[in-house]
């Protein structure tokens, strides 16, 4: 038995391996033509690394940043990414707090409205979105925010109720006892139970709210506000050509930062889904 779970977990390894392979592969060759020159990238030598000819340095990453909007275009990314998170941990947590105390019929509809939220595709409302956005000026960065809540609240919801669920009410009860408001309750005694949960979210909608291209591309002015997935595709020169080398650089100046919180935080990601789904 033991031979067989031992040969039963190498074979899991090594498909689990080839796996990340293929999945990587395309990351790979983004960097790897992010360091040649132009004519290199549009050629039959796209797909060879780099040698003494074709390597361009860090001149396609230079170009990236100093040209197109870049860093104004990283700090919309940013805002647009940290507002919207921090508002989905905050109110949907609380949200959260409030069907899986309060439980009547009325709470168990939310509960189901926002499960449900989860498997309505985007293309079903994006045009009548587009249109209310503009009907109430959300169309700036400055208020996206609003907008990201409503679709992060669905997943974000389902996690905390499942986690909060397992979370036993004594404490809660002791807090009221001692006079403590509901808010008070919550931010003192509730908020800091949901850490494992609050930091799967976090990680979660960040990588879904900094890599998002549709929403944004929707909904934002293109000419005035630009995101890095919005910008990628901006990069020309003259007469329209497209410049292949400081978009691949620009890419990988995009997916860098959430691929390295995601492998900074990937435990706690495990943790916290188990937490939000298991227990509840």
């Amino acid at each position: 038995m033991k031979q067989k779970a031992l040969r039963s977990n190498r074979i899991w390894s090594i498909v689990m391996t080839i796996v990340c392979v293929i999945y990587m592969y395309p990351i790979f060759m983004v960097l790897m033509n992010s360091l040649k020159v132009e004519s290199a990238i549009s050629t039959s030598t796209a797909f060879d690394l780099p040698n003494a000819e074709t390597f361009a340095g860090l001149a396609n990453y230079e170009n990236a940043i100093g040209s197109q909007g870049f860093l104004l275009s990283l700090f919309y990314t940013a805002f647009i990414t940290i507002t919207s998170v921090l508002a989905i941990l905050i109110f949907c947590s609380m949200f959260a707090w409030y069907i899986t105390r309060v439980n009547n019929r009325f709470t168990k509809i939310l509960y189901l409205l926002c499960a449900f939220s989860m498997v309505v595709p985007f293309q079903m409302v994006m045009f009548t979105l587009s249109s209310l956005a503009d009907t109430l000026h959300l169309n700036t960065p400055w208020v996206l925010w609003i907008i990201y809540l409503g679709f992060g609240a669905g997943l974000a919801v389902f996690m905390f109720c499942g986690f909060m669920r397992s979370v036993p009410i004594d404490m809660e009860e002791a807090s009221m006892i001692d006079g403590c408001s509901p808010i008070q309750t919550y931010f003192h005694i509730v908020f800091p139970l949901l850490r494992p949960t609050m930091i799967s979210v976090a990680i979660l909608e960040a990588m879904w709210i900094w890599n998002d291209y549709l929403l944004p591309t929707l909904i934002l002015d293109i000419q005035k506000y630009r995101t890095i997935s919005m910008l990628i595709q901006f990069f020309k020169g003259s007469y329209g050509r497209v410049e292949m080398g400081p978009m691949m650089a620009c890419i990988m100046l995009a997916i860098l930062p959430i691929i390295v919180v995601y492998l900074l935080a990937q435990k706690h990601i495990i943790k916290g889904v188990v937490a939000g789904a298991v227990k509840g």
